[in-house]
């Protein structure tokens, strides 16, 4: 990591005319922000960088060829502090250096300069753009940062602004401590957490009256993130101060809570090793990384959550579908319109089900392999049709079926079907039955989506029941009048990002991906999260089902093929994961790569006790733990960040 240059004194600013005018800035705005369009800041003079290598840039553009390397084999690129460097960070930054001995390979990764201007980094050395350039010197008061916003006048790109304060030397400056105590003294890591939360509030309301005296006004609650807006005439600014040592005291499904700091959005996740570095410096490079990485393949700065990204994502899409009258603009909420007889829970669950092994799966059996569709919902979500609109309310089994039978295909909608007892169709005894609300020995009526609806029409070899219309008695539906692949070119973002990820072996950026289309489709279905007006068109709780159920269709034709071509059947299925006892050399995965297709996530070789425990099982539940036990040790490295159960409940 390269050393500090020369820094140019916080309140000795040149006088210079700013590289864009404020009212130039993209006009993007936030998720959860008011209408962006004429926003700007004060034009304040545009600070003078540096032109010296960036900080911890590992070589130049093509340095992604170091990856080929061993660590200790990579050149050592950084340069001697001359005269006029901080001797005190020059220490500072030979000591990471010298404790990185195997660093990640995407710490390696260059920076780019796409996040430039948009967003800077505050460390308690100094400040940064996120490519690295040095601005300022430390940041100790208020006053100064809000000098520093108004001088950078940086403009929204999806999101507000953003000014990332990294480390806690970084927060002692602007006197943002907080002390709630510490984890090995609780036994509830969410007791800690909301304690941090509160004190953490106190403390910026506390500390903030300077930025509000000089005319900053708050949205919302001080937090982990600090929502600042300031209007001058006919223009609002925004800026979001995103406080890094506290993000964890947030709680969010996103984040992954389950007594332990989970994944914390493109901050990255302790217990996969992909958050940032320990140490401030290279912290601060690697962030400003990733927030050019968000720029360049994602179009947006990441948002407070990985849904909150995703939903920016969207957003960016819809403005510019609006400004050049081409594809489709979904700006209204889809809540599920109100039915008769509505199932409790998810309108389309998931599936989750485990039988009792049979001597014919365990007498060649050497291994237990889960397998797993490739961010099975990022697929499903760029190839479905999906409504939008008011549903036209259908009663009578006429009208409805005659809706079902239209000579397009079935339009999108949801459907009150009869689901025939299972045991009077010819199904295969080893698997699940074809819908989670279906039962063996009794009809049910229940509410489900047209590509359930659809699916349950296809041949049993294709996963689904061969059932007529007539079979499944349709007897009212909710119809839209409008539908379209309304999250194709999102998916197709959120694919090619991941592909560049996948590329460069950088797990951090891949497990962000994932965080942002798992958070952002399993929040569709909370109206809670998206009640600021111009967030509404998000709630698509049918969206999401219809998502859930493409994926378990598809899963359970995939297990219809894996039995004809290998003869074996699954013992558990999870969501999109499924686990089968495979003889030693069966590889009944998909060789495409393509998202959707499924692809190895855990093998492991079955003891003889483990094979001893699944033999003599009595009921699932101790399937279930002989299954766990077998995972248990390969859980860490073994886990994909495509397991589509985390964070969409």
């Amino acid at each position: 990591m390269s050393s500090p240059w020369e820094q140019i004194p916080l309140f000795t600013l040149p006088d210079t005319t700013p590289k864009a005018s404020p009212e130039s800035a993209e006009k993007d705005g936030s998720p959860d922000a008011t209408d962006q369009e004429g926003v700007t800041d004060e034009a304040g003079p545009e600070p003078t960088v540096a032109t010296h290598p960036d900080f911890g840039e590992p070589g130049d553009a093509d340095s992604h060829e170091q990856e080929a390397a061993g660590p200790d084999e990579q050149e050592d690129v950084a340069e001697t502090p001359t005269d006029t460097e901080s001797p005190e960070l020059a220490s500072a930054e030979a000591e990471a250096d010298g404790d990185a001995v195997d660093p990640p390979v995407w710490e390696a990764l260059p920076a780019g300069e796409a996040a430039d201007g948009h967003a800077l980094i505050v460390t308690a050395a100094g400040t940064y753009t996120p490519s690295g350039k040095e601005l300022t010197g430390p940041v100790d008061s208020l006053e100064k940062l809000d000098k520093l916003i108004r001088w950078a006048s940086l403009t929204p790109l999806g999101a507000p602004a953003q000014i990332w304060v990294v480390g806690l030397a970084a927060c002692e400056l602007l006197g943002w401590v907080i002390d709630p105590g510490s984890e090995d003294d609780v036994d509830d890591m969410e007791a800690l957490r909301t304690r941090a939360a509160t004190e953490l509030t106190a403390t910026l309301h506390a500390t903030l009256p300077p930025l509000l005296s000089a005319g900053w006004e708050l949205r919302g609650e001080p937090g982990h993130v600090v929502h600042l807006s300031r209007t001058i005439g006919n223009f609002t600014s925004m800026v979001d101060v995103v406080i890094e040592p506290y993000v964890w005291t947030y709680w969010n499904k996103d984040f992954g809570w389950h007594n332990r700091v989970g994944d914390m959005g493109v901050l990255g996740s302790p217990a996969a090793g992909t958050y940032l570095p320990d140490d401030d410096l290279p912290a601060a490079r690697e962030l400003g990384r990733r927030l050019a990485w968000c720029a360049q393949h994602l179009g947006v700065l990441p948002g407070p959550t990985p849904a909150r990204t995703g939903a920016a994502i969207i957003d960016k899409i819809k403005r510019e579908r609006t400004r050049s009258g081409k594809g489709i603009v979904v700006t209204t909420a889809g809540p599920v319109p109100p039915l008769d007889g509505a199932p409790r829970g998810d309108l389309e669950p998931a599936v989750g089900w485990t039988r009792v092994p049979q001597a014919s799966d365990l007498e060649d059996a050497d291994r237990l392999v889960s397998i797993d569709q490739r961010a099975a919902y990022l697929a499903s979500a760029g190839m479905l049709e999906l409504g939008y609109g008011q549903p036209k309310h259908l009663t009578g089994g006429s009208a409805a079926a005659a809706a079902a039978s239209g000579a397009k295909g079935t339009p999108f909608g949801l459907w009150r079907i009869t689901l025939p007892p299972g045991q009077t169709l010819s199904l295969p005894e080893k698997l699940p039955l074809p819908h989670p609300h279906m039962l063996a020995d009794q009809p049910v009526q229940t509410w489900v989506t047209t590509v359930t609806l659809d699916a349950l029409r296809e041949p049993v070899a294709d996963g689904g029941i061969g059932a007529d219309l007539d079979d499944l008695d349709i007897t009212e539906a909710w119809v839209y009048p409008q539908q379209g692949r309304v999250l194709d070119k999102w998916a197709k973002i959120l694919r090619e990002a991941r592909k560049t990820a996948v590329d460069t072996r950088d797990a951090a950026m891949k497990g962000f991906i994932g965080a942002c289309y798992k958070g952002y489709i399993g929040r569709m279905v909370n109206p809670d999260m998206w009640t600021a007006t111009r967030m509404q068109h998000h709630h698509q709780p049918l969206w999401r089902a219809s998502i859930i159920a493409h994926c378990r269709w598809r899963g359970r034709r995939v297990a219809m093929r894996i039995a004809r071509e290998h003869h074996r059947w699954p013992v558990r299925t999870v969501t999109d994961s499924w686990v089968y006892l495979l003889p030693e050399g069966q590889d009944i995965s998909d060789p495409s790569e393509a998202l959707g297709k499924m692809t190895v996530e855990k093998d492991v070789a079955l003891t003889d006790t483990l094979l001893a425990s699944m033999a003599s099982a009595a009921d699932v539940h101790e399937v279930n733990l002989a299954i766990k036990a077998a995972f248990t040790d390969n859980q860490d490295a073994a886990a994909d960040d495509d397991d589509e159960g985390a964070g969409v409940d």
